[in-house]
């Protein structure tokens, strides 16, 4: 279990903040806006009005104590800019701030940001990627190049074992599970798994060898 800190409770803070108590963490949340804050509370069990800009709230929070303190503020790019930096200044062990465009991560990352996550870009891209192919049911991106697809099984190889078609050889993808249409998942199958109709396949590959498969 972490402590995390959530500066910003716009719709990616909210999410993120859910998210991150959802999976076992200690999560505080923080917003200047009182009603957004008496909304979240209930499922907090540490929520604060407080303007993160000044840096006396900074040091009541004792933000050096959270492992995780993310900026996410969605609307003034200022006021991230300042709370990153007073961060880094009060101790902050790692420091994620959100961004908008290149140039807001560049100076975020100069000016205390650990890491810079763009929720935006990522989901266009995701997205962009997911329906630019055919039948393509969920993608996570590695590299520039390599991403993970989930896939459904291609009609030819129905019937016939991973060995048998030597996915690798000849299809340059690498099989890390199968969904059957029960939605049972098998985290790499063996060998000699034979394909049934309704699997979903979930692969890594280049993103160029979807389309080819497809």
């Amino acid at each position: 279990m972490k402590s995390i800190l959530v500066i910003g409770m716009g719709r990616f803070g909210r999410h993120l903040a859910l998210k991150l108590q959802e999976l076992g963490n200690y999560v505080m949340i923080v917003d200047k806006d009182e009603a957004i804050v008496n909304e979240m509370s209930g499922n907090f069990v540490n929520a604060l009005i407080g303007d993160c800009t000044k840096a006396n709230v900074l040091r009541e929070i004792g933000v050096n104590n959270f492992d995780i303190c993310f900026v996410t503020i969605a609307d003034n790019f200022q006021s991230s800019l300042e709370i990153t930096c007073l961060l880094q200044e009060l101790g902050a062990k790692y420091v994620v701030s959100k961004a908008a465009s290149d140039i807001q991560a560049k100076f975020l990352l100069k000016n205390g940001a650990n890491e810079v996550v763009y929720p935006d870009k990522d989901m266009a891209h995701k997205t962009a990627i997911r329906f630019n192919a055919n039948n393509v049911f969920d993608y996570i991106e590695l590299t520039d190049e390599y991403g993970v697809f989930e896939i459904a099984v291609l009609p030819h190889w129905i019937g016939h074992s991973i060995l048998e078609l030597n996915v690798r050889k000849n299809y340059h993808v690498s099989i890390i599970a199968v969904k059957s249409a029960e939605d049972n998942l098998n985290v790499l199958p063996e060998s000699g798994y034979v394909f049934q109709k309704g699997d979903h396949i979930i692969l890594v590959c280049e993103k160029e060898t979807i389309e080819k498969l497809k």
